[in-house]
């Protein structure tokens, strides 16, 4: 496939990009450090330094958009939030244009999107036909995916990835925490019964191939593994997965103090599973988390 992948040079487009190269694909990135991502793969991925670099003779079978930038990097100021939204729902609104004015538009396109659809709901137990609670995250979600799916009326296929926590030690958050943990200082937020929905990289890679490749895939799809676990849970398995104590604990008012509205990423999370991906075949490699950390750890299981 001749595929265009947006985020390509991010935590999870970094390591999809050499997958894709590995099955045969043509892959474009568009990415502001063209000639780095041209250097990184020795001119085997062509590279756009934005959007309106295509032209409509530009020709894909597949678009993959991860373009965003990170919600948990900075605090959630106006112009952070305006930021945030800007580079999902603006850009996406972008790219489905750009669709609708090429002479052949691609056949499918997966778009990023987030559990935080959801918003904080407590034990409830979530999958694709859940409603959700109303806050930022949903909003912002809500106008990204909505934003994905005008590509439908022009006959292109459309699969939402709602990611949840994506464990690699390379990114996300288990780079963040692997150091904290390592020196026995990591512990539970707030009260550790917030849910925390997760998904192994591996995993998480392997699911969009799997959704790229068959037609018969479209819609909303949960990203996460169907085995979700509490904060506290989280950080005991962590804890031990690398030898260590994980005694301290951070209150919740000290979060919220710190965070303002950002906290409820730490203090706030979704019980999400992954019905629709099960029940279209897809296999996880790493449902658990104790097996996903040794995976990603290079540890074996005892």
């Amino acid at each position: 496939m001749r595929i265009l992948l947006t985020g390509g040079t991010g935590f999870l487009g970094s390591h999809l990009t050499p997958l894709l190269l590995k099955e045969g694909h043509h892959v474009t990135i568009v990415t502001r450090q063209p000639m780095k991502v041209f250097t990184r793969y020795d001119g085997m991925v062509r590279a756009l330094r934005r959007l309106a670099d295509l032209t409509v003779n530009d020709h894909f079978d597949a678009v993959i958009n991860l373009s965003g930038e990170g919600i948990a990097d900075k605090p959630w100021t106006h112009p952070r939030k305006l930021a945030l939204y800007t580079s999902r729902v603006n850009f996406t609104e972008e790219l489905v244009d750009w669709m609708r004015r090429a002479v052949r538009p691609p056949k499918v396109l997966l778009s990023g999107s987030a559990i935080g659809w959801y918003g904080d709901q407590g034990d409830a137990l979530l999958d694709e036909d859940s409603a959700f609670h109303d806050e930022f995250t949903h909003h912002l979600t809500r106008d990204w995916e909505k934003a994905a799916m005008e590509a439908r009326k022009i006959g292109v296929r459309v699969c939402l990835l709602r990611t949840g926590v994506v464990l690699g030690r390379a990114g996300g958050m288990l780079r963040r925490l692997l150091p904290v943990f390592g020196l026995s200082l990591g512990g539970r937020m707030g009260d550790g019964r917030q849910w925390m929905s997760w998904i192994s990289l591996q995993d998480w890679l392997a699911a969009v191939l799997f959704l790229l490749a068959d037609d018969r895939h479209d819609g909303v799809f949960n990203l996460t593994s169907p085995q979700p676990v509490t904060n506290t849970d989280f950080t005991e398995q962590l804890a031990e997965a690398l030898g260590r104590k994980a005694f301290l604990h951070v209150p919740g008012s000290v979060l919220r103090m710190l965070m303002g509205e950002m906290s409820v990423l730490m203090l706030g999370g979704q019980r999400v599973l992954p019905s629709r991906l099960l029940n279209a075949g897809f296999r996880f490699r790493a449902p658990a988390l104790r097996k996903s950390l040794e995976l990603e750890l290079g540890m074996s299981g005892n």
